[in-house]
């Protein structure tokens, strides 16, 4: 198109040189007519030259971009052509296999044919020697008859009474064996009521939980706080309920005692006689009175705070007062005050993505283990104590259903006790939630590591989110998509039937393959 075009211009100009040569001649005459030819053809030629560069650039153009593809076509033939060889290469692999596969079925049907006839044989074979053994059978059993001088049917008689014999000694067998297993049972359910008991009464199980220290200005203090004959300690401790510590420890006095209610009564008491000065019974009982007074106000106030950090309203006075006093519990070094916020705002969340009612949810989980905040003195569960306190204050039917299941001690009949079951586990699983020794903690992550590592397959493994989660990274060349979900599922019931720990475990399979190439 290009060379039609430059010819097209040649021609152009040649008429436009041409005309001009026309005018000029019939202008000027014969002489300028001479000029005129003269410069048309001049004109010509150096179109024609011009052209004829163009035409020879352009051609050259055409043709370096013709190799150019050219080139292009050629390493792409080459390409493509080389995929067709291993694709021919690995179909033919494919049918060598088919073809062993197949020989293989072959072998096997052969073997199944001859192995059926061997059956059909020896049918036959046990057909006739089966008639000839009815026969034998029965003249077996006239001379046993004869011989031990029995009937057939006083035989069965004797030998169904023996049967009953032995089963009763093997029914015996497994009673025993129930017994046993009633007992183990009996002993894991004497545990947890012990461990319950011990969550209620606060069992010293750390000095941190057990003991506070009041500082004294100098030892002398300490004689005043004993007082003449002692009388002021004993006053002090009948007075607060607190085992008062006076020994060797520089301006120091140790309060002990299981209750922490009654410590902090004991603690500040005893701070406000030492700035006081005036220690002496009356005082003691004085001190001791208002400082009860003022805490228990402290204590409704930190009820009204939790109530109001959750957004909640419409909760009874009495229950309000109950939820502060949770700040002077623990359940295994865990402050349950922080637990039951925690735990109420996790059936929150848990609620709203259910589409289920929040402030029930949050409710459920803020009064969960208020049972626990009550005297020592009331006997059971503290699920169900709890529920007996909701109940009396007139709470949402599935507020108190919720405070009784936590712990499955009644059946679940709303969707909101397994949300507070949920969120309890949750918060006591946390991790530095409760005590747990820092080589408990690693011994469990090594296990867990180590009980994934024992199936084959297995690269690597990572025990994370404080051994709530395992990932387990295997070799994509012994393990496919498909078993990936047989050992997740086989490392779980594993971990089930081996390992003993809080909550659940997520176990993640991980396999990758990366494919790399170099373009050089």
């Amino acid at each position: 198109m290009e060379i039609l075009y430059y010819l097209l211009v040649v021609i152009v100009s040649g008429g436009i040189a041409f005309y001009l040569g026309w005018i000029i001649n019939a202008k000027v005459g014969k002489s300028g007519t001479e000029r005129a030819k003269i410069l048309s053809e001049t004109l010509l030629k150096d179109a024609e030259r011009e052209a004829t560069n163009l035409k020879k650039e352009k051609l050259l153009e055409v043709k370096d971009e013709w190799l150019k593809k050219k080139q292009e076509f050629d390493v792409e033939t080459n390409r493509r052509k080389q995929n067709f060889v291993n694709y021919e290469k690995k179909l033919e692999q494919r049918e060598e296999q088919i073809d062993k596969r197949l020989e293989q079925i072959n072998n096997k049907e052969k073997e199944i044919d001859r192995l059926t006839q061997s059956l059909e044989s020896k049918k036959e074979n046990w057909e006739k020697k089966n008639s000839n053994l009815d026969q034998i059978l029965q003249e077996q059993n006239e001379k046993l008859e004869k011989i031990a001088q029995l009937t057939s049917e006083e035989a069965k008689a004797m030998l169904i009474e023996n049967l009953i014999e032995k089963a009763k000694s093997e029914s015996m067998q497994y009673i025993r064996e129930i017994r046993e297993q009633a007992k183990t049972e009996a002993k894991r359910e004497a545990q947890k009521i012990v461990i319950n008991a011990i969550q209620r009464t606060a069992v010293d199980h750390s000095v941190e939980t057990t003991v506070s220290v009041v500082q004294i200005q100098s030892d002398e203090m300490k004689g005043r706080i004993i007082g003449r004959e002692g009388r002021n300690i004993r006053a002090f401790e009948s007075a607060t309920g607190i085992d008062v510590i006076v020994d060797d420890t520089p301006e120091a006095v140790i309060l002990s005692g299981f209750d922490q209610y009654r410590r902090e009564i004991a603690r500040i008491s005893l701070e406000r006689l030492i700035n006081d000065g005036r220690i002496h019974p009356t005082r003691i009982e004085e001190v001791v009175q208002k400082v009860t007074e003022e805490l228990d106000e402290e204590i409704y106030k930190e009820g009204e705070n939790a109530v109001i950090q959750l957004g909640l309203h419409g909760l009874h006075p009495e229950l309000i007062k109950h939820v502060g006093k949770m700040k002077y519990r623990s359940s295994y070094g865990q402050n349950l005050l922080q637990h039951s916020l925690e735990v109420a705002y996790l059936c929150g969340f848990m609620a709203a993505e259910l589409d289920l009612d929040i402030n029930i949810a949050k409710r459920s989980g803020l009064l969960h283990d208020i049972g626990k905040t009550l005297d020592k003195s009331i006997e059971g569960p503290h699920a169900l104590i709890g529920m007996e306190l909701v109940q009396k204050y007139k709470e949402h039917k599935a507020v108190i259903n919720a405070v009784g299941s936590h712990h499955e001690d009644i059946e679940m009949e709303t969707p909101y006790a397994p949300l507070v079951q949920a969120a309890d586990s949750i918060s006591g699983a946390r991790p530095g939630a409760r005590r747990e020794s820092l080589e408990s903690y690693i011994k469990r992550l090594e296990n867990l590591e180590n009980l994934a590592n024992s199936f084959e397959g297995v690269a690597k493994t990572y025990a994370i989110q404080a051994g709530r989660e395992i990932r387990v990274v295997v070799e994509p060349e012994k393990v496919d998509d498909e078993y990936s979900d047989q050992l997740a599922y086989e490392i779980s019931q594993k971990i089930q039937d081996e390992l003993e720990y809080p909550g659940q475990i997520k176990i993640t399979v991980i396999r990758e393959i990366r494919k790399i190439a170099y373009a050089k």
